[in-house]
C-alpha cells in the first residue's frame, strides 16, 4: 500500500456501514496486513440539524458508523457537535446556547446508548465555532455526556481563534494535552496562518505553510500515547499531501 510505502502507520477508513460487507472486511485485512492503524471512522452528518427528519437521519448515521468503528476495531468514531443553521458545520449564534449543549449532551448520549461500543470510542472533533471551544468545555463535556466511551478527537488548529492562541501556541497545545490527553484517540494534523491585515483572520493552511509549532504538537501527543494518530487532511492533490508529509518526517528527524 502507498501508505506503508511512505513509512506511515494510520489511516483513517474510507468506508462506511453501508458499504458491502465483504469490501469493508478487505480494507480490514489490508489495514492489518501492512500495520497502518484505522484512526477513525468519520460521520460528518449534523445530529442537530433543525430539521428533525434530517437530524434523526443523521443520528441513525451516526449510530451506523460507531457500529462499524466498534466492528472494525476503529480508534474512535468521529463527529462534530453539530450547528443549528442551513450549514452542516456553519457558524451561527445558536450554536451556543444552553438548548444547544442540552440537547447536544442528549444526542451523544443516545448514539453511544444505542450502540453499547466495547471496541471505540466516540468523539466530538474541536471546532472553532460551535461547543465545545477549549480543554475546559470539553472537560464540561465529557462530564455532561457521562459515558465511558466518549472520548476526545483533537484539532488543535481548529481551537486557534485568538491571536494568544495563535503566538503562544505551544503553551496551548501544552494546555490542552495536559487537560485532555488521556483522553484523546485520534488528532488531526495541518496549519493555521493568521494573515497580517484588518479584520482578525485565520487561514486553514497545510502543516508547512502555518504558524503552529508542528514537532511540538505531534511529541506532546506522542508523550501522552506512542501510537498517537495523526491524520493529515484538507489538501488537494497528492502533490501537497507528499510534500507535507515529506515536510512532517523532516521535522520528527531534527
Amino acid at each position: 500500500m502507498k501508505h506503508k510505502a511512505l513509512g506511515l502507520g494510520a489511516v483513517n477508513f474510507p468506508l462506511s456501514y453501508e458499504n458491502d460487507d465483504a469490501l469493508i472486511d478487505e480494507y480490514v485485512k489490508e489495514a492489518k496486513k501492512n500495520n497502518l492503524v484505522i484512526a477513525e471512522v468519520g460521520v460528518w452528518r449534523n445530529t442537530l440539524d433543525l430539521n428533525e427528519e434530517a437530524r434523526k437521519k443523521a443520528i441513525k448515521y451516526a449510530v451506523g458508523q460507531l457500529e462499524l468503528a466498534d466492528r472494525i476495531g476503529s480508534r474512535c468514531c468521529v463527529n462534530i457537535i453539530g450547528a443549528r443553521g442551513s450549514r452542516w458545520d456553519g457558524a451561527y449564534k445558536d450554536n451556543f446556547t444552553k438548548e444547544t449543549w442540552e440537547l447536544a449532551v442528549k444526542t451523544i448520549q443516545e448514539i453511544i446508548d444505542e450502540v453499547n461500543p466495547k471496541n471505540t470510542y466516540f468523539t466530538i472533533e474541536s471546532m472553532p465555532w460551535m461547543f465545545p471551544t477549549g480543554p475546559d468545555e470539553y472537560l464540561e463535556l465529557l462530564e455532561s455526556v457521562n459515558r465511558d466511551r466518549f472520548a476526545v478527537h483533537m484539532d488543535i488548529f481548529n481551537w486557534i481563534t485568538t491571536p494568544r492562541r495563535y503566538f503562544f501556541n505551544e503553551e496551548f497545545i501544552d494546555e490542552c494535552f495536559e487537560k485532555l490527553g488521556k483522553h484523546i484517540k485520534s488528532c488531526h494534523l495541518k496549519g493555521v496562518k493568521m494573515e497580517d491585515d484588518y479584520t482578525l483572520f485565520f487561514r486553514e493552511t497545510s502543516a508547512e505553510n502555518g504558524g503552529i509549532n508542528t514537532k511540538h504538537l505531534i511529541e506532546k501527543g506522542l508523550s501522552f500515547d506512542e501510537n498517537m494518530p495523526f491524520i493529515v487532511e484538507h489538501l488537494h492533490t497528492d502533490e501537497q499531501y507528499l510534500n507535507s508529509i515529506a515536510y512532517i518526517k523532516s521535522l520528527m528527524t531534527l
